[in-house]
Order: C-alpha cells, then structure tokens, then sequence
C-alpha cells in the first residue's frame, strides 16, 4: 500500500498562489504516477494534474500556465504549485498515486480563494 499525506492548503486572496505537497510513504516501487485532484462543493471531483515516473505531466483544462506539478523522487513528494488563485479553485485537493495495486488517496487538504 501507498500512503499520502497532503499539506500547504489554507485561505488565500484572489490572485494569490498556494504550494501544496504531497508526502508518499509505503510500497512506491510499484507507484507509476502521482497525480493531484480536487473537489468543489457540490461538484465531481475533477483532475488537476498529473505526472508520470518519467516526468510527464499533463493538466486539466485551463489549469495549465496558472498550475505546475513537480516531484522530488529523493523526497517521494509531488508539489503543485498554484498561482493566480481564482475563487473558483476554492476546493479539496487530493493527491493520488497510482500503482499496480490501483490507486491511492490522501485525505485532501482544503484551499479556499476569497478577499
């Protein structure tokens, strides 16, 4: 099994920027990308973005060029650093690994957007 631990979410202004992390422990040799996901009230939860081992990354509509994944495979932590927050990104944020065993989940940190 792969454990995740989220942490950086918070209250911040519109326009602001957010560094969440991603901290993975357990079995990650079997881990072949790590990804993060969020949840709005009231909305399905949604992929932010992801990358791959190999480091490729891919993002969900519209999140590219405000939002940027990263990874410390010496660490087995995965960033995702958030700029420009509008009060739309006010959601959960997961993070998630995925393996041969399927795919885990942290318990979300909460990132709130408003003046």
């Amino acid at each position: 099994q792969v454990q995740l631990v989220e942490s950086g979410g918070g209250l911040v202004q519109p326009g602001g920027s957010l560094r969440l992390s991603c901290a993975a422990s357990g079995s990650l040799v079997s881990v072949y990308g790590m990804g993060w996901y969020r949840r709005a009230p009231g909305e399905q939860r949604e992929m932010v973005a992801t990358i791959s081992r190999d480091g490729l990354t891919n993002y969900g509509d519209s999140l590219k060029g405000r939002f940027t994944i990263s990874r410390d495979s010496s660490k087995n932590t995965v960033d995702l650093q958030m700029n420009g927050l509008k009060p739309e990104d006010t959601a959960v944020y997961y993070c998630a690994a995925y393996s041969s065993m399927g795919t885990s989940w942290g318990q979300g940190t909460q990132v709130t957007v408003s003046s």
